[in-house]
């Protein structure tokens, strides 16, 4: 079974606090060869998300079930990314 790529891009910001890591709207990340690269509280909760897309899940209710965003657990920096498929190869 290919794995299919997944993509983490930063789409909003909420707190008012700039990110630690240094973050920016817009700064996206492959899951699997930038690892190093995305902040290590956020790989933690994307990790959740892109292992059930990867492996066939999806998320009902949304518009696209192969999509899905979740927030960063830096609670004064509120970081929302986006989990998605961008290659079902």
């Amino acid at each position: 079974m290919n794995k299919p790529k997944i993509k983490i891009t930063l789409i909003d910001r909420k707190g008012e606090t700039p990110c630690r890591y240094g973050h920016q709207i817009g700064d996206s990340f492959d899951f699997d060869l930038d690892r190093g690269k995305l902040c290590p509280l956020a790989m933690h909760v994307a990790f959740i998300y892109a292992d059930i897309l990867r492996y066939g899940g999806e998320f009902k209710g949304e518009t696209n079930p192969h999509k899905i965003s979740f927030c960063c657990p830096e609670t004064k920096t509120i970081n929302i990314f986006q989990v998605e498929i961008v290659d079902d190869k």
